[in-house]
């Protein structure tokens, strides 16, 4: 499995990795973009953009690039830096399948996305994933799994994964919504022949969502891989939008926010890669810095009182605007 040279890594920022969301596309749920990003968000300029992002995350030891096809041209955009720099042979490619960019490169469009988990949506999107990527993706994850998502009862479609993985792509799935730790669960039971499918899961887990970590333990347990998501919960813990809490506890540890909120996931045990999220490459060095973030008891025990029932934050979520 393609993770396995990042559980050896000895740079501890090989545990980070950089997730295209921000800058695939024109338009996304995050707060703060329009500081972050050029007024102008031409395909170039976000081209450009993410090139920028993939050299300083690169040259500062991340090894594992996540992409979708719903994230606009980000394929595209990875796909075109890997050409650039073949010496970046130890990188990790993951990207996702299971919802289709329909935003035509707009921030106002009226839907951005559109969500099929059906065997024939598998096949068209593989078929674009791999004209982009060729053999360079090494994990191609179901996108937003939820506990009543056909992709996990469609037998036919099981089997055509478990033939990708026999073909050498990792099959994984990410999860999404209040019930991810139902998902992860039902997961982590679908077998071909006998065998568990999925060998990496993705999912949301941030100092306001904490619901999925018993699962992701029990993924952890089985041997998959666990990828963290969202754990700056699309911009609320940082770039002055956190807690009142967190940022004294930032203060105190003499560090960032978006720091302190990235090391409180890294310091669980089950956690494989912890996505960065940043649109530029200042907020990408601050990310960075959570390796090196250090949170005794007492500000641990501050940050463990924002939780949010999972319900409250995945409608607060579900009401953040694209921007």
């Amino acid at each position: 499995m393609p993770f396995t040279r990042l559980a050896s890594a000895t740079t501890p920022t090989a545990h980070l990795g950089l997730g295209l969301a921000a800058v695939g596309r024109p338009a996304y749920i995050t707060l703060g973009r329009e500081a972050e990003l050029p007024g102008n968000r031409t395909p170039e300029a976000m081209r450009s953009r993410t090139h920028e992002l993939l050299d300083a995350a690169y040259a500062q030891g991340v090894r594992y690039f996540d992409a979708a096809r719903s994230y606009g041209r980000a394929e595209e955009f990875l796909a075109a830096w890997l050409h650039e720099h073949p010496e970046a042979d130890d990188v990790v490619v993951g990207s996702k399948w299971g919802y289709t960019y329909v935003g035509e490169w707009r921030t106002d469009a009226a839907e951005h996305e559109v969500k099929d988990h059906s065997l024939a949506a598998f096949e068209r999107q593989l078929a674009e994933s791999r004209e982009l990527l060729g053999d360079r993706l090494d994990l191609y994850q179901i996108h937003s799994v939820t506990p009543d998502s056909p992709a996990l009862t469609d037998t036919a479609l099981h089997e055509r994964l478990a033939r990708l993985a026999a073909e050498g792509v990792t099959v994984g799935f990410s999860t999404s919504g209040p019930a991810q730790a139902d998902a992860i669960r039902a997961g982590l039971a679908v077998t071909v022949d006998g065998e568990p499918l999925f060998r990496t899961v993705q999912s949301t887990y941030n100092l306001l969502e904490t619901s999925a970590a018993g699962a992701l333990a029990e993924a952890h347990e089985a041997g998959l891989t666990v990828i963290v998501k969202e754990a700056m919960a699309n911009g609320r813990l940082a770039g002055g939008q956190e807690p009142r809490d967190l940022h004294l506890v930032a203060e105190a540890a003499g560090t960032t926010p978006d720091a302190v909120a990235l090391a409180a996931v890294l310091r669980q045990p089950w956690a494989g890669v912890v996505l960065s999220g940043a649109a530029t490459v200042g907020e990408l060095h601050a990310n960075l810095l959570a390796t090196a973030a250090e949170l005794d008891d007492a500000q641990l025990a501050l940050l463990a009182d924002l939780v949010e029932e999972p319900e409250v934050y995945w409608r607060r979520r579900s009401e953040l605007p694209w921007q």
